[in-house]
């Protein structure tokens, strides 16, 4: 027999015994009942022969009750039986009719709380935990089905653009057989050069959706991020010479954290990433990193436009993009800093952006100690 239909089994005995002992305690009651009118009608006739009684009103009441006491003990049992039977039968009835109105209402909840009579608050309460769950649930669905739906806008209008490019200059080399070696080595190249943008915004896609869908697993170690830092700095150099920036640590002797080093790098590498499209050229990218208690405190800072405050506080979104031009034109589909938050966020730690003047400062916090 499962786990599930012995628990099924357990509360249909459970309920069979509850049902049994109301009905002992209602018997009970009403055989206490008969026996109180048997006892105080005798009593009461004892009494009552025992006086010397006065023709009046009273004299003729009782002498009725006398002469019909058997009458007058049925009608007395069965309006007991009538008062029991509803504290007994009826209200609870009524209370569970209330209770499975209830239940039904948390087949469609709103945001109107279930009342339910001052006896059954507990219930009542508990209905109203269960109904504020079953919202925050169809919340999260409609969310989770808004998000993939934006997913979905966003992979059909980014991919549009470079795949766009990579079949017009294709077809141009297919069309045009006769034309010259310098002419097809420029179109191969800029239809390669499409080609890889387009796999670059196919990954992205692939890593949000493999953030957002399931559960960020992570494999923590000592990791030193002074090491770490220089060594992306020196693979980014092609790309800085490219955009003619320069690159400058400061960072002290024994900068560790426990954390996951492979997912950390991929934060580092995208704010270095948005930090080369955005920065004036001819300046410094800074990256300074300090401990502060128990944490690690890492700043990455460029020169560059100032960002309005209502853009900073939508740059950790998803597919939001400073210059939507820049990011079509760079295959950049505004999900880097998303996914940097994600993981920074699933370490434990915080990312925050800021601009002041001329000047934007990226500020990422890990605990020393890892994820708890």
């Amino acid at each position: 027999m499962s786990k599930r239909a012995r628990e099924r089994d357990l509360g249909t005995d459970r309920g069979k015994r509850a049902a049994l002992r109301t009905w002992g305690v209602y018997l009970l009651v009403l055989s206490a009942w008969v026996v109180a009118v048997a006892v105080l009608g005798l009593f009461g006739m004892v009494v009552c022969s025992s006086i010397h009684w006065q023709p009046g009103p009273l004299y003729w009441l009782l002498k009725v009750v006398q002469e019909y006491f058997l009458l007058v003990a049925i009608v007395c049992v069965l309006a007991g039986w009538v008062v029991i039977s509803y504290f007994f039968i009826a209200r609870p009835a009524r209370n569970q009719a209330l209770l499975l109105a209830g239940a039904e209402a948390l087949a469609h909840p709103t945001d109107a709380p279930i009342r339910l009579p001052e006896g059954l608050k507990a219930a009542e309460d508990q209905l109203n935990l269960v109904r504020e769950q079953a919202l925050a649930n169809a919340r999260a669905a409609r969310e989770a089905e808004q998000r993939k739906n934006d997913l979905v806008v966003y992979l059909a209008h980014d991919l549009k653009t470079p795949l766009t490019s990579v079949i017009g200059y294709l077809t141009l080399l297919r069309d045009e057989p006769q034309i010259s070696p310098e002419l097809r080595a420029r179109y191969t190249g800029v239809a390669l050069e499409k080609a890889e943008r387009l796999e670059e915004l196919v990954n992205e896609f692939f890593d949000i959706t493999r953030f957002s869908l399931s559960h960020l697993e992570l494999e923590v170690r000592d990791t030193d991020l002074k090491r770490m830092l220089e060594q992306m700095c020196s693979e980014f150099a092609p790309v800085l010479a490219e955009h003619q920036l320069g690159c400058r640590l400061s960072l002290p002797e024994g900068l560790h954290a426990v954390c996951d080093a492979d997912k950390m790098a991929r934060v580092f590498d995208n704010l270095l990433s948005n930090a080369c499209h955005y920065a004036y050229p001819g300046t410094d990218l800074e990256a300074q990193g300090r401990m502060e208690g128990d944490r690690v405190v890492l700043t990455f800072r460029n020169a560059g436009a100032h960002i309005p405050p209502e853009k900073l506080a939508r740059m950790f979104e998803r597919f939001f993009r400073l210059d939507p031009s820049r990011g079509t034109r760079t295959g950049n589909a505004g999900l880097g800093l998303a996914i940097a938050k994600e993981i920074v966020e699933a370490h434990g730690g915080t990312i925050a952006a800021e601009s002041q003047g001329e000047q934007v400062e990226f500020t990422v916090t890990l605990p020393v100690g890892g994820p708890r």
